[in-house]
């Protein structure tokens, strides 16, 4: 490491929100590039920066900044030169050299202590004097911030989000209870608070402590699924987070409800424990589908009449599940439609629309992913739209403040068809439905048997199980499906039944390898040469399955490995390190979190925006359009070519997508599968992964490896149990009298 001390002579770039700057510092006789986290810093300004040179395949020599450190200017014309630079809002050249000039090297201390003095300069009335003494105060409260959080591993950047968030009171809240960042700071989670606390000396049997451990157990347990957990298996993972006894833990329980943090429900004499929003969820969702489900008298001969010219005009012919569906539709507010593939479920949404528009109704079409959306535009032939969009997201937080469209301002239609259920989560629900006005029809349409969505809740489950609603089960698969071995082994797989691994089908292909090395490169051949022309697609469509993220045939090094053959380096082809991925041009890349304020733009040829929107969503696929070094960003072109542009702090969004984990292929259909399986933990190999996996492909699954893991997968009917309360609040509606 080396120190490089003088001036802040030219500011190039600087990101107000990560401190990130590229400016020209003048040491000595040298004018150098820097660049790094600094926050705050202004032209002119005198600093000690810690760091290394390193060379840019750009831009050249530069020096990388790891920390910094800010000096007074001691002499008269480094004071001059820092007032000069616009570090104080107010003071240009011609006053800094006026106050220079009538307090000369006591500048800084006339400011600091006695800012009334400087009226006595010419241009400078009492106000403005008190104005630039505010701004020399909280430049250099903000210093003392940074300096007193570094000594506790504090980063720069979370130290200017805790100083904005407290002020001057950060140090109160850091002595007494760290835990209120976990609470109050995004980006503070309780591990970093505890390690804050632990440095404080903040004891380990701590009430805030205990408190803050229970909040975050369940945080952790709603990113699993749960939106509620048992107590005793809540007091355990709290046990083994906080190195407490659960007896000392349980007592916080009662306090926590108290101050509305959690909410206790007791179920078949079993206390369950949430966090209160998702309690609320639950119950406010419950309420709504309950005001949904209303009975419409209309005539069946006449619903009979309707259904039959519809077959006739379109040449569709429904079956009697089908036809009973779309009388369910006719006659209640809120119908449930569930099927496996090939069993109709399309035929079906579109008998329902057409029914609708000859009756002169507005309908909304709506999925939870673009993909899926897509899909289901192009199957219908009406547009469909993500349900954030169909909701107008605003890039707010989750929830009322997110979406334009809520209890106030509800959508305006007579129908909405939801298909893709089974990846809906309580948060998206309760938000569409805060949206739909009793008398509107909402019509439900999913694959139960599929894995639950990634987001807390099981909510497709959860309502057909409660018995509250109207359900309709397809379950015959259709004579053109039955000709896809895809259709007819993912419904085998379903009911636990033996697939046949011969490979005579055209569709369905079991490669037997033993090897994890052999299984991966099986892989390679088949999407660079083998599949391309057998499902007329590009490479980059074929996707790569896996059940894991981790081990041989996980998605970590699936990724890396796919990178290194179907995206190689390439001169021509920018990169951006991040932690152990590398970023390319040309990758495929997949968004791995919700981000509600990441704005997006549509751009026509010449580059211009035709549209606009905000929100990326946890599983969107895309690929890298371009990385820019000066600019740090990495713009990725999503689905409908949506273009987006990440900082680089902003790709630890981002993942490769080469291979995926079957859970984030949900709600996907792409022209072909790769699904690589060797070994794996029981719970997650089991029926429901396998099925889901299977299901995703439009033209042909080849599976590559065990088939000894093949029929366990099918034997294993075990799945990851999800702890959610929307079934119980449905029962307990139903049972009021």
């Amino acid at each position: 490491m080396e120190t490089l001390s003088g001036y802040v002579e030219h500011i190039i770039f600087q990101n107000s929100d990560n401190g990130y700057a590229v400016l020209n510092f003048v040491s000595g006789e040298e004018e150098v590039t820097c660049v790094g986290i600094l926050h705050g810093v202004s032209e002119g300004e005198m600093l000690e920066l810690t760091g290394e040179y390193t060379t840019h395949p750009s831009y050249g020599r530069q020096f990388k900044v790891q920390s910094f450190g800010v000096k007074s200017p001691e002499d008269v014309l480094s004071i001059e030169r820092y007032l000069a630079s616009g570090a104080i809002k107010g003071i240009g050249a011609a006053l800094a050299a006026r106050i220079v000039r009538e307090f000369k090297e006591d500048t800084f201390r006339i400011m600091e202590e006695e800012p009334e003095r400087l009226a006595e300069v010419k241009g400078i009335s009492e106000r403005k004097a008190m104005e630039i003494a505010g701004q020399m105060e909280e430049k250099r409260g903000l210093r003392q911030a940074m300096l007193f959080l570094q000594q506790y591993g504090i980063s720069q950047t979370l130290s200017v989000k805790i100083y904005r968030t407290y002020g001057q009171e950060l140090y109160t809240i850091l002595k007494e209870n760290p835990y209120r960042l976990a609470d109050d700071i995004q980006g503070v989670g309780f591990r970093i608070a505890d390690e804050i606390a632990a440095k404080v000396g903040i004891h380990t049997d701590s009430d805030f402590r205990i408190r803050s451990g229970i909040l975050y157990v369940l945080q952790q347990a709603a990113a699993e699924g749960h939106t509620c957990l048992p107590q005793e298996v809540l007091s355990h993972r709290a046990e083994e987070l906080l190195g407490i006894e659960a007896q000392y833990i349980e007592k916080h329980y009662m306090d926590l409800a108290i101050d509305k943090k959690v909410m206790i429900k007791e179920r078949e004499g079993i206390p369950f424990i949430y966090a209160s929003g998702f309690y609320y969820m639950e119950m406010n969702t419950a309420a709504m589908l309950c005001a949904l489900d209303v009975s419409y008298d209309v005539p069946q001969i006449e619903i009979e009449t309707r259904i039959r010219a519809i077959e006739k005009g379109t040449g569709m012919e429904l079956d009697q599940m089908q036809a009973e569906a779309v009388k369910e539709s006719v006659c209640n507010g809120l119908v449930v439609i569930t099927g496996g593939p090939g069993t109709g479920k399309t035929t079906t949404i579109n008998t329902i629309i057409r029914y609708f528009e000859l009756e002169g109704m507005d309908i909304f079409l709506a999925a939870p992913t673009g993909r899926a959306a897509k899909r289901m535009s192009e199957t219908t032939g009406f547009e469909a739209r993500t349900i954030h969009r169909m909701l107008e997201l605003n890039g707010g937080i989750e929830g009322n403040e997110g979406f334009e469209r809520n209890e106030q301002n509800p959508l305006e239609t007579d129908v909405i068809i939801v298909d893709e259920m089974s990846m809906v989560d309580i948060s998206l629900m309760y938000a569409l439905l805060k949206a739909v006005v009793a008398g509107t029809r909402l019509i439900l349409v999913g694959d139960v048997n599929q894995l639950p969505s990634v987001g807390p809740g099981s909510v497709l489950r959860d309502i057909i199980e409660s018995e509250r609603f109207h359900v309709v089960r397809l379950n015959k698969i259709f004579r053109q499906a039955a000709q896809s071995d895809i259709v007819v082994n993912a419904h085998r797989i379903n009911r636990g039944e033996e697939v046949a691994l011969d490979n005579k089908s055209m569709d369905f292909f079991f490669l037997k390898r033993f090897d994890a090395n052999v299984i991966i490169s099986v892989v390679l051949q088949l999407i660079q040469q083998k599949l391309p022309k057998f499902v007329e697609a590009k490479p980059f469509d074929i996707q790569v399955l896996t059940p894991m993220r981790k081990g041989l045939l996980g998605v970590e090094r699936l990724n890396n490995i796919l990178q290194r053959y179907l995206n190689p380096q390439d001169g021509s082809k920018k990169e951006r390190e991040h932690g152990d991925m590398v970023f390319r041009e040309g990758d495929k890349v997949m968004q791995v979190k919700n981000n509600y304020q990441l704005e997006w733009e549509i751009r026509s040829r010449y580059g211009l925006a035709i549209d606009k929107g905000t929100g990326v969503f946890n599983g969107d696929m895309g690929k890298i359009h371009s990385i820019d070094d000066y600019q740090e960003i990495v713009t990725v072109e999503f689905e409908e070519g949506r273009m987006v542009d990440y900082s680089f702090k902003q790709v630890e969004e981002l993942e490769l997508a080469y291979a995926i984990t079957i859970h984030k292929s949900q709600g996907s259909e792409y022209p072909a599968v790769v699904i690589p399986l060797l070994t794996g933990p029981r719970m997650l190999m089991n029926r429901n992964l396998l099925y889901t996996a299977v299901t995703r492909a439009k033209r042909c699954v080849t599976l590559v490896g065990d088939d000894s893991t093949f029929q366990g997968m099918i034997e294993n009917v075990s799945e990851q149990k999800r702890y959610t309360g929307l079934k119980a609040c449905l029962e307990a509606a139903f049972s009021v009298p």
